[in-house]
């Protein structure tokens, strides 16, 4: 590899992998070094040096400055040392020019492979601090494959995993299909970066909300609360800081399109927006809708409420199999307790007698 290609090579692969110039010709140096000694001697003391303007590499053997030298493959006289640099005093380390003739075919073939090395370590770091800032955040990426029930996505700079427990059930991840997924975890491993991704997690849902509502985004509607079961029905609990602005319609949007955005991107996933309230009893009601509800009884104590609805609006605050008021209480935190108003009637005559 010829110095003039060396220097090619830290302009392509900055241009075309965005890698700081300063960490290819570290790696360049390093792999340069590694092939010098190899050929010369390994316990030499050498340092290399590459010139970017110039597209050379230099060779320096490192000696100290002495009175009087014993090991020349180690040291140097003072009146030497100073042809090289007149400042030069007794115990300084400098530099001696030091030529090789060729690195030859197996030296250039380790300095490649030691650049190359180093080049992948430094991709990796910059997957890992390109992902690991977005934490917490979501992120675009195209479905690539399936390897033993993980999800493979392709992310742009990186690849992002989908694990079984983090998928939704009954949603179809197609090759070629784009999602947006929640970055649930970024760690370093010894393959490289690992980009853990979700399409269960309550917050992917709130950061839809950020993206999607300006209103939210600015702050001036807030999401207070999420209670999801992901891939079948949400609710989600908003609260305006601006009196002019209604949060809940904002939400929604014209002819619920906002919102019916969110419920594609989630594959037909339904969405309730509530109210939300300081006044617990006036939150859970919210919280229970479309049901509603004519009474609400607290314990605080026990963070329970007990709540009472005429008996036609009795299946709808359940909801399919609980989900409605199991949806409620994880999103107000109350325990919530309904009865049709002829149930509490029958209790009460009977209380009486």
């Amino acid at each position: 590899m010829k110095q003039k290609e060396m220097l090619y090579l830290i302009e392509q692969l900055e241009q075309e992998k965005g890698i700081d110039r300063e960490i290819l010709v570290e790696a360049l140096e390093t792999a340069l070094l590694s092939a010098v000694r190899r050929k010369v001697s390994p316990d030499m003391e050498l340092e290399v040096k590459f010139d970017l303007s110039q597209g050379e590499a230099n060779v320096y053997q490192l000696k100290k400055v002495v009175e009087e030298v014993e090991d020349p493959r180690k040291e140097i006289s003072l009146e030497e040392a100073r042809e090289l640099d007149p400042e030069t005093q007794l115990g300084d380390t400098v530099r001696v020019p030091f030529t090789v003739a060729d690195f030859g075919r197996i030296a250039a073939q380790t300095a490649k492979q030691v650049m190359i090395q180093k080049l992948k370590e430094a991709e990796r770091d910059m997957v890992y601090k390109t992902y690991k800032s977005k934490e917490g955040d979501i992120v675009s990426g195209q479905i690539l494959r399936e390897e033993r029930g993980n999800i493979i996505v392709d992310l742009g700079r990186g690849e992002g995993v989908l694990p079984p427990k983090e998928q939704v059930r009954g949603e179809r991840y197609r090759r070629g299909d784009t999602l947006k997924f929640y970055v649930l975890e970024v760690k370093k491993t010894g393959k490289g970066p690992r980009v853990v991704l979700s399409r269960t997690h309550s917050r992917l849902l709130v950061r839809l909300f950020e993206k999607e509502m300006p209103e939210v985004m600015s702050g001036l509607v807030e999401v207070k609360a999420v209670a999801r079961e992901a891939g079948e029905r949400s609710k989600v609990a908003v609260v305006s800081k601006d009196p002019d602005i209604d949060g809940v319609g904002a939400c929604v949007g014209i002819r619920g399109a906002r919102v019916q955005s969110i419920v594609r991107e989630l594959q037909g996933e339904n969405i309730d927006i509530v109210e939300y309230s300081d006044d617990p009893k006036k939150f859970i009601a919210n919280a229970l809708k479309p049901a509603q509800v004519r009474k609400i009884e607290l314990d605080p104590g026990n963070q329970e409420a007990r709540v009472v609805v005429d008996d036609d609006q009795f299946s709808l605050a359940i909801g399919k199999k609980g989900q409605n008021v199991r949806l409620a209480a994880k999103l107000t935190g109350w325990k919530i307790d309904i009865k049709p108003a002829s149930e509490v009637r029958m209790e009460e005559g009977e209380e009486e007698s």
